[in-house]
């Protein structure tokens, strides 16, 4: 990941970088915002970022004393430099440019399109430095939050233990007084039609700035459904009854003006009950959809409690009883599973055809898990509907069930030909995976459910695999890894044999001794005497 640092004293420009692109897949990560040049220079000597936009005009230190500043400081070690400038600041962006800056902006100017091409002219010179290639297993951190919270909403942790295992891993706290989920839709006002990628960086910039303004008035998580949709889960301190409803609106109607103001975008918000356990947080999620069915341009809020009686929906399609056998078919790549899976749901709903709005939610459902749960989702739905004029969108403007069910068909039968093709080269990724998240918690306890439960997958699966990929066995494989850094902390002379056995999560030095001479073949006070 390559490290960002805005500069600017206007924070509705700040905001609108942050959510101009699509950082976090272009591997940018916004390490900092400071609001004057003196505060950037502050930022940049404790964490030096690798590109730096800043506003050229500004109190206390301008942009242009700040590039000249840490360019002397820091010569070829000093960050790019993107400079934003006004129409009448032209000289000023002149003597800029004699500054070592790569580039200037004009901020009336400024769109996606041509901050994007600015930056993809930076990365090459950033990309030489090997020191900043970061190895492909810690680029999933990302991915495996994207894939605890599809779990969290779609109900598909195994139990509560797998549950907070992940929480701990991925550092999310959810400890919170309750919760509310809303489901969202970003919809664009303007009768001119864009192009796939420009309704990719619309909606993209648009949730940025979203996920940004919702921080600031409540704390919440969110995560991207598709490129319309995206869901919040907003966490709330204290007990707050019915009075979450006003904050909650209160909230959902000013970021929809900002939006509406800068992008020209309309937000939709289905709001779902209240719930105090977070492995309930999926009943506010389906709640949520549910309300989601009564947005209107005139009412883009709807909460559930006012559309319909919690016991009218729980008579409803429940897609949670075939939850289990699409998360392991995913898991596997089992074409075989994930067939008669969806082959029993679009069967239900050629049965009932007048059920159209429930198979529009089942097939909403199977797209987010597909996206979400599948290693490169997004592309491996994307190239099944590639002949399609709105790719895999086009499901949003189905108005039967019969179109509904092809859809799935089509859907079934060319995601089980991926399956089939990908089964066996999909479980090497896994293994790799896994051995290098042993190696950086080497001195944790690392029990099979446990590291299990941390890329949700099945203890048995992971086991599965570490045999067929791997020379060792799991447990083996952990008891190696301890072994070696034991070896290089005994080689140290700094540590005494328990202490040792104690870093390393070892039951006792007894029981490390043990250990330790089976593999090596000395004892450790005998390897440390050598």
């Amino acid at each position: 990941m390559y490290k960002l640092l805005i500069v600017d004293d206007e924070p509705l420009v700040q905001v609108g970088i942050k959510s101009m692109l699509p950082w976090e897949s272009m591997q940018i990560e916004i390490s900092g915002i400071a609001s004057n040049g003196q505060a950037a220079l502050s930022l940049i000597e404790n964490d030096m970022p690798d590109i730096v936009i800043t506003d050229i005009k500004m109190p206390i230190m301008s942009g242009l004393e700040l590039c000249r500043t840490v360019n002397e400081r820091f010569g070829d070690q000093a960050p790019a430099f993107i400079i934003l400038t006004s129409y009448e600041d032209f000289e000023m962006a002149r003597e800029a440019l004699t500054c070592r800056v790569s580039d200037y902006l004009v901020k009336l100017d400024l769109t996606p399109d041509v901050l994007r091409t600015s930056i993809e002219r930076i990365l090459p010179r950033l990309e030489k430095s090997s020191a900043k290639k970061v190895p492909e297993e810690r680029l999933t951190l990302y991915s495996y939050h994207d894939k605890f919270f599809i779990s969290l909403l779609h109900n598909l942790f195994e139990n509560r233990e797998q549950f907070l295992l992940q929480c701990r891993e991925l550092k999310i706290d959810f400890s919170s007084a309750g919760y509310v989920c809303c489901y969202c839709e970003i919809v664009n006002d303007s009768t001119e039609p864009l192009s796939d990628e420009k309704q990719i960086n619309l909606f993209h910039s648009s949730f940025q700035m979203s996920r940004e303004l919702f921080s600031k008035y409540l704390s919440c998580y969110d995560m991207v459904l598709d490129l319309h949709h995206f869901a919040l889960i907003f966490c709330f301190a204290d007990d707050a009854g019915d009075s979450f409803r006003e904050s909650l609106h209160s909230a959902i109607t000013d970021v929809g003006s900002q939006l509406h103001n800068y992008f020209n975008v309309s937000l939709h918000a289905g709001v779902g009950i209240w719930v105090t356990d977070p492995l309930a947080i999926t009943d506010s999620y389906q709640y949520a959809r549910d309300a989601f069915s009564n947005v209107s341009v005139s009412c883009p809020t709807a909460f559930f409690d006012d559309c319909q009686k919690t016991e009218d929906y729980k008579k409803s399609f429940n897609f949670a009883i075939f939850k289990d056998d699409l998360a392991q078919a995913y898991e596997e790549f089992d074409a075989d599973k994930l067939f008669d899976t969806l082959t029993e749901i679009i069967d239900l709903f050629a049965a009932h055809p007048g059920h159209h709005l429930q198979a529009l939610d089942c097939a909403s459902n199977i797209l987010y898990l597909s996206i979400s749960l599948l290693p490169g989702g997004e592309e491996i739905v994307s190239s099944i509907f590639r002949d399609r004029p709105d790719n895999y969108r086009t499901l949003y403007k189905m108005t039967t069930t019969e179109q509904v069910i092809d859809y799935l068909t089509y859907f079934r039968d060319s995601l089980c030909e991926i399956f089939r093709e990908r089964r066996k080269e999909s479980r090497k990724p896994i293994v790799s995976q896994v051995k290098h998240y042993i190696e950086e918690h080497v001195t944790e306890h690392l029990s099979l459910n446990e590291v299990a439960a941390v890329f949700a997958i099945s203890p048995n699966y992971l086991s599965q695999l570490f045999k067929k990929y791997n020379d060792i066995g799991y447990n083996d494989y952990v008891t190696q890894c301890k072994i070696d850094e034991a070896r290089k902390l005994l080689a140290s002379g700094e540590y005494k044999v328990y202490e040792v056995a104690e870093m390393l999560g070892f039951v006792s030095a007894f029981y490390f001794s043990k250990v330790f001479k089976k593999v090596v073949g000395v004892p450790p006070t005998e390897y440390m005497q050598k």
